[in-house]
């Protein structure tokens, strides 16, 4: 029987700026931009109180809280301030799945520690994770990924939850779908049209009613109705893209403005894949037009990019076959598919891709 915890940071990027800055303690506070077409990428509790949500227009939280108070973002504080956290968990056990900047499972059944019982465990590193950072964190423990990870949601935030074995089948039973972990909105809707809006319906309606309606997914999602969760915490979990994306002002229609900022998420894309020794084969690049219709295009090719300039020339080829303009963009997005972390400059090869 496993023992897996998992760590949720609370409101990460917003706690971040109002530990930092004490004038925003107390307030509802927002990380992004305050424009008409930017979107927050993260709300404090103060702020969540009134509806705001990280990917809302910002427009539209601004509606919502009229004190909100917007703060842009400062990425390498957080990645900096992750690094601590990181650490924290790396001196309990090995087996740590990072799933973001903020959030990550732990497996702890045999921890570095010799700590006995998950729970303390989840304690401890919330306490560390205070201690050296001054955020608090929600933990979740219990005997597999997808609980642990429901348990977290629980006692938001700064708070911990605990699913011991003999309560995991009875929780997943009385769980509203639209709350599981791994099934989405539209998935959600799709299940309740089917009469599915519990963990108890779905082990109803057995394993092979799901296979038909939902494919392979049908088979997980009873094993889940059953509180079962076999997946392991994964410590070479592999980011497979990076990307970058930027919503303007207003519409950019002249080919050259396209160009420029082409090259600034391309070299912002490029930066953040140096930072962490990763290589990709494929580019993407995403457009979205003033009339919110969405395209992308993309190019993989033979071997890793070897250098900055080539990933460029990239991704300004995929521009270059929508030009000239027919109506204005909205947003534009880079990015790098395909990723190996452990590929980097010096192992791969130069390659000329327009040869």
């Amino acid at each position: 029987m496993r023992k897996i915890i998992h760590i949720d940071m609370d409101a990460f990027f917003a706690s971040v700026e109002q530990r930092d800055n004490p004038e925003l303690r107390g307030r509802p506070v927002a990380v992004g931009g305050s424009g008409g077409r930017s979107v927050v990428a993260a709300a404090s509790y103060e702020a969540r109180r009134f509806g705001v949500r990280s990917a809302m227009p910002s427009i539209t939280a601004r509606r919502l809280c009229p004190d909100l108070v917007f703060v842009s973002p400062r990425f390498e504080v957080y990645r900096e301030v992750s690094g601590q956290i990181r650490d924290i968990f790396l001196a309990y056990t090995p087996l740590v799945e990072f799933l973001s900047l903020d959030e990550a499972y732990l497996d702890v059944t045999d921890n570095l520690k010799g700590i006995a019982l998950a729970r303390d465990v989840a304690r401890q590193v919330r306490e560390d994770i205070f201690a050296a950072t001054g955020l608090t964190a929600s933990s979740g423990a219990s005997y597999c990924k997808f609980l642990a990870k429901m348990a977290s949601d629980m006692r938001k935030p700064n708070g911990m939850f605990v699913i011991p074995p003999e309560r995991g089948k009875d929780f997943v039973a009385s769980l509203a779908i639209a709350k599981f972990h791994g099934i989405g909105p539209a998935t959600a809707e799709r299940m309740k049209a089917l009469g599915i809006v519990t963990g108890a319906d779905l082990e109803r309606v057995g394993a092979a009613f799901l296979e038909e309606h939902f494919g392979k997914a049908g088979a997980y999602f009873h094993k889940l109705s059953l509180g079962i969760d076999d997946r392991p915490v994964n410590p070479e979990r592999v980011r497979k893209s990076s990307g970058a994306e930027d919503t303007f002002p207003h519409d950019i229609i002249d080919a050259e403005a396209a160009k420029r900022e082409a090259v600034v998420l391309a070299e912002k894309v490029w930066d953040g894949c140096e930072r962490h020794g990763s290589r990709g084969r494929t580019v993407v690049l995403k457009i979205k037009f003033e009339d919110f219709e969405e395209i992308s295009r993309s190019k993989t090719v033979p071997a890793f990019h070897a250098d900055k300039a080539a990933f460029v020339s990239t991704v300004l080829a995929l521009l270059d076959q929508l030009l000239p303009l027919e109506k204005g963009i909205r947003l534009l997005g880079v990015t790098m598919a395909g990723l190996d972390e452990k590929t980097s400059a010096e192992t791969s090869p130069q390659l000329d891709l327009f040869s």
